[in-house]
């Protein structure tokens, strides 16, 4: 029942924050806006996001998980249903902010509910299904969202998933209801066993997966925000076309991260290190988002689309592993507060690609500086999980 009602959180966190770039087409022409001022929009959702992650990293594990997630989850309901009546730029602006002030609960509170009430042997499956949460999230929104706009416009789009949004409240209430005793546990386990802040900040492994978490993010917010722009400008897609395409390489995406999820738990339980499993899956991920950021936009549109689907492939395969290393290294007592530092780190990208892509294809008329930075970023990642990133297994705080 948790990793279902998280998986559906994640679903309807990542439909939320994607319809802005979903409909930015639409936007930027009602709105009159360019994609400058379009990609400070899609990241300004990360100025508050980056910011509130650490605190909500330590509110998980002081307060317990359940209640912040539901605070969240409220607010970012909030936050979509009035984006749909924005009349300009700064009630946009004030919307994302909102947006991503709310949905900083999401990855904290979910990895402490993982690490106390999954077993470690399980996590890879867990990981892998909320994964497929998140992942499908942008395909389905991009999809039904893309033709409903193509027929309601995008503001009754917005108005109908922040509605939809507080639905998800309902069950999880209930559940929360039968597990009282999770805030009490939290607080205890924060005051009595687990590692301060400064141990946890000294651990190699937590920078060696923050450095591979900004570069993984990096690209997968760069198609986000800007692929269904480049797909309708540059390749000339219809707004229908966009959405079949994207969504479809979304859907894939999230599929192979259930599967990849499933093999690593089946390869631990069998003996295999979850050191190895894990970082193949990081490692080769980083080489072919590299090829295929270079492919979208060096070759013909024939093979630019394989491109992508090839890279949200292997994306989907990396998945599991990128809170699934820190939920095994930090454990139940501090994984919290460890989700909400690499995070952190993390969704730096979110504010740095959106709006350095706005410039680049503003300042240069084209995509192929930001796809060849795109790649590149991932050389950073390849490093963070090959050199950086230590023995994947459980750290004794007691010896830290």
């Amino acid at each position: 029942m948790l990793v279902a009602l998280l998986t559906l959180a994640l679903f309807i966190n990542y439909v939320d924050r994607g319809n802005l770039a979903t409909s930015a087409p639409m936007i930027k022409d009602q709105l009159h806006l360019d994609e400058e001022q379009l990609g400070y929009l899609i990241s300004a959702f990360y100025w508050t996001y980056v910011i509130a992650m650490i605190p909500v990293g330590w509110a998980t594990e002081r307060f317990g998980a359940h209640r912040v997630l539901a605070i969240g989850a409220t607010l970012w309901s909030v936050a979509t249903l009035f984006t749909g009546f924005a009349g300009g730029v700064s009630m946009l602006l004030g919307m994302r902010l909102l947006l991503g002030l709310a949905e900083s609960a999401i990855f904290p509170a979910s990895s402490a509910l993982l690490a106390t009430y999954v077993p470690r042997e399980s996590l890879g499956k867990a990981n892998g299904t909320i994964s497929f949460g998140y992942l499908v999230g942008p395909a389905i929104g991009t999809f039904i969202g893309g033709m409903l706009m193509a027929r309601y416009g995008w503001r009754a789009v917005f108005i109908g998933f922040g509605a939809a949004s507080f639905l998800w409240l309902l069950p999880w209430l209930r559940f929360s209801a039968q597990v009282p005793h999770a805030p009490t546990e939290a607080r205890d386990a924060v005051s009595a066993a687990s590692p301060t802040y400064r141990q946890i900040l000294k651990q190699r492994g937590l920078w060696g997966a923050s450095l591979g978490h900004f570069a993984g993010n990096f690209t997968w917010y760069f198609i986000l925000s800007f692929m269904p722009l480049y797909l309708v400008d540059v390749r000339h897609l219809s707004t229908e076309s966009m959405a079949s395409v994207l969504g479809g390489a979304y859907f894939v995406n999230a599929i192979c991260a259930v599967i990849a999820g499933w093999y690593a738990d089946r390869w631990i339980r069998r003996g295999g290190s979850p050191t190895l499993i894990y970082k193949l899956l990081m490692n080769v991920c980083q080489v072919v988002s590299v090829a295929s950021m270079l492919g979208m936009v060096l070759l013909p549109a024939t093979y630019s689309i394989p491109c992508l689907l090839i890279y949200e492939i292997f994306l989907g395969f990396s998945s599991p592993g990128t809170f699934g290393i820190g939920q095994i290294l930090a454990g139940p007592t501090a994984t919290g507060r460890w989700i909400g530092v690499q995070n952190f780190c993390g969704n730096l990208a979110g504010i740095i690609a959106p709006a350095l892509t706005g410039w680049l294809v503003h300042t240069y008329g084209n995509y192929n500086m930001a796809f060849t930075i795109a790649g590149l970023v991932s050389l950073l990642g390849l490093f963070g999980y090959w050199v950086v990133l230590p023995k994947v297994e459980p750290i004794d705080w007691s010896k830290a």
